[in-house]
């Protein structure tokens, strides 16, 4: 591995936007370009101005323009708002440059929950475009990309059925041509490419929706837990085998795990590109699929007026859901969908039908990592000499504030050292489909993260996102940077099970 020198970073001269962001004396719906709910409008109000945001901020740190900071484009939203500005272009490029990585909000003294902001503005102006002069016109390649966040990436048989020709490639030795190929198409194209893992099965397969704990590990032969695990959309076919790990960890810590079959994708990719409809659809069906009906407060232990419903070792499709044990937690390995479940009570709080029901389901919301954490299994015995470094994923350390339980998995790996990563809360340039949809920010902040994880000399970067984990490795790879990068549970399930022994349904 070469490393190197670790370089300030150049910005361009700072620039203010001036003239933007005088008070106004009341909130006043519909007389500016964007219609804001009144409750989201109010985040606005909270912003003191301090500028305390803006060192966090990805984007400033990278440009220096004060419009392209949480401070500015909060003067912009509210401006368009009031009608004080127009949606110009200049204003909406700078509002779809933001990551959305909500870094700003774990700066901001205030309390600014930023990201309702940014998504409703976003939402805004998807169901009620600005005047075309504004915007620029859509091209082929926009509109692929836009098939592929929209109409692909959340449904997990249409991404596998998009794969396959690729991963047929890679089985016959042809992939390298492939890529070859694709330096002709454009950007947003070649990153698509990029981000393929460059190995996996040629059709991966589904879940069970039942496993187990493992009964040694049972106090009075009780499950400790029911976890109902969200397996993830792009997750369960680029990264089942995490899910994989995921499970026999879970079942290791004397859980039963559910794998609902009729969940869906969390609804995150629609949401942050405005597609709200979509996005709440996504989210009553999990709620449906995940806590079913009428099932409260209820813990079920599988019997009912004395007579036994189902044997938890042998449950399965034929027992519907409103008879399955409630979760205990909801669980996630991936952090951008932990962000989102989390939200599910803002999404459905104006739904009757299901507002009780999305609170309750966020509540029970939890990371792979704290629910390990907390039920605290028999500490690995085996030994991994191994340096790694670790990168705290966004929507991970910021929307969840989750930062202590992985680092603790990874301080309970006999001879694992973990050297800290200079700004490893800053954005890595993922951000969901922000490095298809803005992949020259994206290419910049990876490749300032990727300077910092070859300072602390690791070769190996642990992080518990699948988004960070195909940007860093894809853009350490165009680099020619040596480097591997593994969730946290894949490592713990090294420590627990043995190198190379892959985990199985």
């Amino acid at each position: 591995m070469t490393t190197t020198t670790e370089q300030p970073p150049t910005t361009k001269p700072l620039r203010v936007i001036d003239g933007l962001g005088a008070p106004t004396p009341a909130y006043r719906a519909g007389h500016g370009s964007l219609d804001l709910d009144k409750r989201t409008y109010d985040r606005a109000l909270d912003c003191v101005h301090c500028g305390l945001c803006l060192p966090a901020c990805p984007t400033y740190t990278e440009n220096g323009l004060e419009a392209d900071s949480p401070r500015g484009r909060i003067y912009l939203m509210k401006g368009l708002a009031d009608g004080k500005i127009e949606p110009t272009a200049s204003v909406l490029e700078h509002l779809d440059l933001c990551l959305d990585c909500r870094a700003c909000e774990t700066a901001c003294p205030s309390g600014v929950q930023y990201h309702e902001l940014i998504e409703a503005t976003r939402a805004a102006f998807t169901h009620h475009p600005p005047p075309a002069a504004a915007t620029k016109p859509k091209t082929f390649v926009d509109e692929l990309v836009d098939a592929m966040f929209y109409k692909v990436f959340p449904y997990s048989l249409r991404l596998k059925l998009a794969l396959l020709p690729a991963r047929l490639m890679q089985k016959l030795g042809l992939w390298k041509l492939a890529t070859k190929l694709t330096k002709l198409m454009p950007l947003r194209v070649r990153k698509m490419q990029q981000m393929l893992p460059p190995s996996g099965p040629l059709w991966e397969k589904s879940l069970a929706e039942f496993y187990p704990a493992n009964k040694a590990n049972c106090p009075d032969g009780k499950p400790r837990a029911t976890v109902a695990m969200l397996a993830g959309c792009v997750g369960s076919v680029l990264f089942q085998h995490v899910n994989r790990q995921t499970i026999e960890l879970l079942q290791l810590a004397g859980c039963d795990c559910l794998v609902p079959k009729a969940q869906q994708c969390c609804g995150a990719i629609h949401h942050h590109g405005g597609q709200t409809h979509e996005a709440e659809a996504f989210v009553r069906a999990n709620v449906e699929a995940f806590l079913g009906e009428g099932t409260e407060g209820r813990r079920d232990e599988g019997t009912k007026g004395g007579e036994t419903l189902y044997d938890s070792d042998s449950l399965c499709s034929s027992v519907p859901p409103f008879l399955r044990p409630f979760p205990d937690f909801i669980l996630t390995n991936i952090a951008g969908c932990g962000a989102q479940l989390k939200d599910y009570g803002l999404f459905t709080r104006d739904d009757p039908a299901f507002a009780s029901r999305g609170a309750t389901f966020a509540a029970k919301v939890r990371d792979i990592s704290q629910v390990l954490v907390e039920l605290a299994p028999p500490r690995p015995t085996r030994e991994m000499k191994m340096t790694v470094t670790y990168h705290d994923a966004c929507h991970l350390a910021h929307a969840q504030r989750v930062t202590d339980p992985p680092r603790r998995l990874l301080s309970w790996i006999p001879g694992l050292k973990v050297i800290p990563l200079v700004e490893s809360d800053m954005c890595c340039g993922a951000a969901g489909t922000y490095n298809l949809s803005q992949p020259e920010m994206a290419m910049q902040l990876a490749e300032r993260k990727i300077r910092h994880i070859q300072a602390t000399g690791a070769t190996t970067c642990v992080t518990g996102n699948v988004g960070c984990a195909m940007q860093i490795q894809s853009e350490a790879q165009r680099l020619g940077v040596e480097l591997k990068v593994m969730h946290p549970v894949s490592l713990l399930h090294e420590a627990y099970f043995g190198a190379g022994r892959e985990a199985t349904d």
